[in-house]
């Protein structure tokens, strides 16, 4: 078994071909909030599970504290830095697949959730923040999903400048009005929390990887 995340939320361990999220040794102050996001978790992974898509976690096992999903071989998108058009033309393919299983991902700012596997495919893993929607979208569904798209292609951007279309410059240059809210209230004391009082930063640990 090799430890791979040990914090406030806590462990997430690697034992052979699975990955397991247990909130067991969370804090106790944080464990209803470790256990609200791992059933956020379950729910995308259980619902993906019936689409079979390619580059998302298998959901292998899950209960009231704890899940284990599959390991899908990769290195985290800061590491491995992607240069080639393939893999972003692929990531599109799969974003658009993940939505039009009605789930949004809610979290893709962070390059650790983007893998690059052995064969330059791209994966996504870390659905604790992801939204598995009903039949009708509304406008902040559609939002979330804009921010979604937007955030691959600011990786785009940061990789492969020069391959961006004019419709890519077009989605970047529009925030949706969630972000915006975000950006002026909500991102202010979510730095505050995680960066002051639990001194987490986001690579902290990244090339271990979830």
């Amino acid at each position: 078994m090799t430890t791979l995340k040990s914090d406030t939320f806590g462990t997430i361990t690697r034992e052979g071909d699975r990955v397991i999220r247990d909130t067991r040794a969370a804090a106790p102050w944080a464990r209803w909030l470790a256990r609200y996001l791992l059933r956020r978790e379950q729910r995308a992974l259980r619902h993906l599970g019936s689409f079979g898509i390619d580059g998302i976690p298998r959901l292998l096992h899950a209960d009231r504290a704890s899940l284990s999903r599959a390991w899908i071989e990769g290195a985290p998108m800061h590491l491995a830095r992607p240069s080639e058009p393939a893999y972003f033309r692929a990531a599109l393919r799969l974003l658009r697949r993940l939505h039009a299983a009605r789930v949004l991902h809610n979290d893709l700012a962070k390059e650790t959730n983007w893998l690059v596997t052995p064969h330059g495919r791209p994966a996504l893993v870390d659905f604790q923040l992801a939204t598995v929607l009903g039949k009708k979208r509304g406008a902040l569904a559609r939002a979330r999903a804009h921010d979604d798209l937007r955030h691959l292609l600011k990786h785009k951007r940061n990789y492969l400048p020069e391959c961006l279309t004019a419709r890519e410059r077009r989605v970047l240059a529009r925030r949706s009005w969630i972000s915006r809210l975000w950006m002026a209230t909500g991102k202010p004391v979510y730095l505050f929390i995680t960066r002051r009082i639990l001194r987490w930063r986001d690579r902290e640990g990244a090339g271990d990887r979830p």
